[in-house]
């Protein structure tokens, strides 16, 4: 037989058979499955997290849609807001509650409130998920939780008036001590073990997803420390305009963008260059910042103003401003 002819009975063989595996499944009440496709290394849902300070809810955003589509309940003045690696929890310290609430990212409910110590201001999970810390700015201390189980670990002693917290993929966790001009380290057990001075009242924290670097807005002097996370010492210092508070790292490392406060804009900062490259004018009093998993989008919320900034980096201009809840502060954006 020639070659081509017995490719097409080949091709009718194939065909009679899926016809018939398909008769099979109808008959069987099974429904044919359509192809999911979905873009490489990207989530379905990327949600963005804001506390609102003034008032009892957590906002919650689509980060690709930008929009909201719902809130949760937690306790009294919620600030600091933290995503686990997974996505599928969020913790918020409630400041004017001494409390934790941890939050079941796919019904969005509260799962439990736990009692920390006064006033907390953040509340990160650590890289691997397995603990929550909670930087409490009344009792210069750290809490620490399991998760996401949220029961209370150990309370350890930090610096004065502690604010924010980053923790890098070793275990490791730098807290700003916003009363002391210094970062506290602790080690991969919680355990305080370095104080690193740095500018006038530290307060926003973060670092790249390699933990090599540690970014620190540096509120009353102006500036961001640079910290190498092999030293634990300042290796550099950027410019920071008038009033850094938050402040979040691209994820490639490139960029750093910080919300200057007292002059109503997004900073973006070129690391290597050591200078700022560009201004995007947002609300009033900008305080939390997070970057996409994809770096294309820098959200910010602005707390005089009660709205979020949704912001294009590259093109350096504002995308949409959203409603939030009375006083927003702190902003976490799920990797997933």
């Amino acid at each position: 037989m020639p070659p081509s002819s017995r490719r097409r009975r080949r091709l009718c063989r194939d065909v009679t058979t899926a016809l018939v595996l398909s008769g099979v499944l109808v008959a069987a009440g099974a429904q044919p499955r359509p192809a999911v496709r979905r873009a490489a290394g990207y989530p379905i849902r990327v949600s963005a997290y804001v506390a609102n300070s003034g008032a009892e809810i957590v906002s919650a955003y689509d980060t690709r849609l930008e929009r909201k589509f719902g809130a949760v309940q937690v306790g009294f003045g919620p600030t600091g807001v933290g995503a686990s690696p997974d996505g599928e929890r969020v913790y918020v310290a409630n400041g004017r509650s001494d409390t934790v609430s941890c939050i079941n990212t796919g019904p969005r409910l509260v799962t439990a409130t736990v009692r920390v110590g006064r006033r907390p201001f953040a509340a990160v999970p650590t890289r691997d998920g397995r603990r929550v810390l909670v930087a409490n700015f009344g009792s210069d201390t750290v809490t620490v939780l399991s998760a996401p189980d949220c029961h209370v670990i150990a309370t350890v002693p930090v610096g004065p008036l502690p604010h924010s917290i980053t923790t890098i993929p070793d275990g490791r966790a730098y807290v700003t001590d916003n009363g002391g001009g210094a970062v506290t380290v602790l080690d991969p057990s919680s355990h305080p073990v370095r104080r690193i001075p740095v500018g006038d009242f530290p307060s926003g924290i973060s670092s790249p997803p390699s933990g090599r670097l540690v970014y620190v807005s540096n509120t009353g002097s102006g500036t961001i420390s640079v910290i190498d996370t092999r030293t634990d010492t300042v290796v550099g210092r950027l410019p920071g305009g008038r009033a850094p508070l938050g402040n979040a790292v691209s994820p490639d490392g490139r960029f750093l963008y910080v919300a200057d406060s007292a002059q109503d804009c997004l900073l973006i900062i070129d690391i290597s260059g050591h200078r700022i490259i560009g201004h995007v004018h947002v609300g009033v009093q900008p305080q939390g910042v997070a970057v996409t998993p994809d770096g294309r989008r820098v959200w910010v919320t602005n707390e005089q103003s009660d709205t979020v900034s949704v912001i294009d980096p590259y093109a350096r201009r504002i995308r949409a401003t959203l409603p939030t809840g009375h006083e927003p502060e702190g902003i976490a954006i799920t990797p997933r």
